[in-house]
């Protein structure tokens, strides 16, 4: 059913409900903070609106009477007003207690693995009600995507910036190589040499390849090495090193988590560290749900840091 505009705001239902209080419009208007001519003319419109005299004088001349249609709609004005107000206070307040809120976080398999384990069970145990969901970032899309409301954030690496998005630094990243315990090659510091002529496991993003960036810097010294095993999934990497004589080099941060099975060394070239980084729309700044996310993310990306 259609919603007719019949002139009936927030100013006059806040009127009618002062004047049922009160039932002077002295004290009325000095509940509502305005001139009594001023809650007399909205008395009048109030009037005309609901087509009844809604208060009379009352018979000692002190005070108004509300009619039966006055006091009828007492009830469910005091429900109206008090439903207006959680309307109100509900886009500017975020319970995480009594929260029904699904988070989406679109983040690279790299970012997704470090911070995931930390975060879930901290959400978990302070919004219970809320769901959360990682998935796969199109990055063509990753603008489209917040502005839409599709995610609430997307955590990746500096490059991957677009759009006029706002971006928070969640930590920075170093390159490590592992390798199994117990790997035949001893635990000697990597050499150059050795680290070309021993078999690597590589993740490929797109799937299926078998070179990228530390085969780009090796390269550029005159060198290759032997990429004998491409997967897809950062989160597969430990449990393949663990089960073989493969060597890889992935960010410290993931490979360190699993330092009971495998043992991390400097790789025996120059890497460049890169940040992780944390973007949303700009239409989310002030949103409360959005901002408290935003903080249990950063707060697990200090918790990495306290472990390193």
């Amino acid at each position: 059913m259609a919603i007719q505009d019949n002139g009936l705001d927030i100013g006059l239902l806040l009127a009618l409900d002062a004047l049922l209080k009160d039932r002077n419009v002295t004290h009325a208007a000095g509940r509502l903070g305005v001139t009594q001519s001023a809650l007399s003319a909205r008395l009048t419109r109030l009037r005309e609106v609901l087509g009844d005299p809604l208060f009379i004088p009352a018979a000692s001349g002190r005070g108004m009477i509300p009619t039966p249609h006055a006091l009828a709609l007492e009830a469910d004005l005091a429900k109206l007003l008090e439903n207006l107000n959680d309307f109100v206070q509900g886009a500017a307040v975020f319970n995480p207690a009594s929260s029904r809120r699904v988070f989406r976080i679109a983040a690279t398999d790299n970012p997704a693995a470090i911070l995931a384990p930390d975060l879930i069970p901290l959400v978990r145990a302070e919004a219970p009600g809320t769901r959360i969901a990682f998935t796969f970032p199109d990055k063509a899309r990753i603008p489209e995507l917040l502005e839409g409301g599709e995610i609430d954030l997307f955590v990746g690496a500096a490059e991957d910036e677009a759009g006029a998005l706002i971006a928070r630094p969640l930590y920075r990243e170093e390159f490590v190589t592992a390798q199994r315990k117990g790997h035949p090659r001893g635990t000697d510091p990597l050499t150059l040499d050795a680290f070309c002529a021993l078999d690597h496991l590589l993740i490929s993003a797109s799937g299926g390849g078998f070179s990228g960036t530390i085969d780009d810097a090796l390269a550029e010294q005159g060198r290759e090495r032997v990429v004998s095993v491409s997967i897809q999934s950062y989160a597969l990497a430990p449990l393949v090193l663990a089960a073989s004589d493969l060597i890889c080099t992935l960010p410290r941060r993931l490979l360190s988590r699993f330092s009971a099975e495998l043992d991390l060394f400097a790789p025996p070239l120059d890497l460049t560290p890169f940040g992780i980084f944390v973007y949303w729309h700009p239409r989310m700044r002030k949103h409360p749900a959005h901002a408290w996310l935003r903080e249990q993310v950063a707060r697990c990306a200090r918790l990495e840091g306290r472990r390193e």
